[in-house]
């Protein structure tokens, strides 16, 4: 039976408590009729203290003003804690396909944690640090294919495991949509080091086969997103790969015995609907 949970985590030390009574600091907004940006009062804001403008001051490149403003939507001087988590399960138990597999017996799990901290050095630009773990086990006790007399095979007893760890630099400049400091979108260059081992265990001649991978990454991806504050120091946020490049090195043993290296780099250009990243941030 397939199982699919999305779990949204909360820094655990930051309590409802810490929130509310953050409440008294909250930023508030100061109309100035006074001063016009194309028609409409130009808003501050009182954070910390300091009365900072609603609208951030910026560089026109062309030739022509097209009337689009970055909006205050973090403040300078905030910190942002959050995580990510996903959990999923495959049972084929209870799962009926096609009539030519036969004695279809699949299990598969995966789990990913990742945490990351961040501090806006200034309004709106945010750097900071993610860490990541993940992990992946697939398991195949038996599986045939009976297609007809020519086409007709059958596997047994397959575990491929996967184990990765990460860490992270990461940039984030985002882009206010509008007064109220609910809406955003925002870019996020991560340049991400990882390291990670795998074991592919299998049968060969009815002799077990170990076969073992360590793997070590470098990459460097960015991934657009948008923000929304469902709370005024909670924050909800979806990001996903657009581009990307790595530099891979993996190095391959069989039953304690060196096979092979390999050296690998590589870029992707295109839109991953499978590296989408969805999760809950606080701001303190």
């Amino acid at each position: 039976m397939l199982k699919r949970y999305l779990i949204l985590l909360l820094i655990g030390l930051v309590s409802s408590v810490v929130m509310l009574g953050a409440q008294e600091n909250a930023p508030v907004v100061i109309p100035n009729s006074k001063k016009e940006v194309q028609g409409d009062s130009l808003a501050k804001v009182i954070v910390k203290g300091d009365t900072v403008s609603v609208i951030l001051p910026g560089k026109n490149y062309s030739r022509f003003d097209r009337g689009l403003y970055n909006h205050l939507f973090v403040p300078k001087g905030q910190w942002m804690f959050g995580a990510t988590a996903s959990y999923s399960e495959f049972n084929t138990d209870d799962v009926q396909l096609l009539s030519f597999l036969k004695d279809f017996n699949f299990k598969g799990k995966s789990v990913s944690v990742n945490p990351y901290g961040a501090y806006f050095f200034r309004s709106n630009q945010s750097a900071g640090v993610k860490l990541g773990y993940s992990k992946d086990i697939l398991d195949l006790g038996s599986l045939s294919i009976d297609i007809d007399e020519d086409m007709s095979f059958a596997l047994k007893n397959l575990l491929y495991e996967t184990q990765n760890y990460s860490a992270s630099l990461f940039y984030r400049h985002y882009v206010g949509l509008d007064n109220n400091r609910r809406f955003a979108v925002f870019n996020e260059v991560d340049l991400r080091f990882a390291a990670g081992h795998g074991k592919f265990v299998r049968y060969y001649n009815n002799e077990p086969r170990d076969t073992r991978t360590d793997t070590k990454e470098v990459s460097l991806n960015f991934s657009p997103g948008l923000c929304i504050f469902v709370h005024d120091y909670v924050s909800f946020n979806v990001s996903f790969g657009v581009f990307g490049v790595y530099l891979k090195n993996e190095k391959q043993t069989t039953n304690n015995t060196e096979v092979g290296k390999r050296f690998s780099s590589g870029a992707n250009f295109k839109f991953n609907v499978f590296n989408l990243n969805m999760g809950i941030a606080v701001h303190i």
